[in-house]
């Protein structure tokens, strides 16, 4: 469990290190200023959100480090060139083609994938058979049901 206070200490250091402020910390990461603000005072503790977006925004902030305090910060150049490698790894992995038999091991399960929504066709609404009474060889309509495929449903009486 991480200890409040000691990542706040954490936090404080990064924030030395950078000669930044809290707002300028803030902005920097994407998180509103009394977010950091009340973690800062104690007041909330650090969502996984929260860690993550520091860990985007300054790769020398060492995950273990920052939670726990074991490691070192800032990143020692080693450990840096391999998270870059890591990186560049992964987006190798990504643009080349998959077998199904790959071993999936040491993909990033986490990684945000783009997909093209296709373009759709405008909706056209209808309302000239609404409230008209339409007769066919079988008999008189008594509902038309419209279904979705995203599951709803909408029926309509003449």
């Amino acid at each position: 469990m991480v200890n409040i206070d000691d990542f706040v200490k954490r936090l404080e250091i990064i924030l030395d290190y950078y000669s930044i402020n809290a707002s300028a910390f803030a902005d920097r990461i994407g998180v509103q200023r009394s977010s950091m603000s009340h973690l800062l005072s104690g007041r909330n503790k650090p969502s996984l959100d929260f860690v993550m977006k520091i860990l985007e925004v300054f790769p020398d902030v060492d995950l273990y480090w920052l939670l726990n305090g074991k490691g070192s910060f800032p990143k020692i150049e080693e450990e840096v060139s391999k998270v870059k490698n890591y990186e560049t790894l992964e987006t190798e992995k990504t643009n080349s083609p998959t077998s199904p038999n790959e071993n999936f091991g040491a993909v990033d399960l986490f990684s945000q994938i783009n997909y093209k929504e296709e373009e759709k066709p405008p909706i056209r609404y209808s309302t000239e058979a609404k409230n008209q009474n339409v007769i066919s060889e079988e008999g008189e309509i008594d509902k038309i049901v419209i279904f979705y495929k995203n599951g709803t449903f909408k029926a309509y009486a003449p």
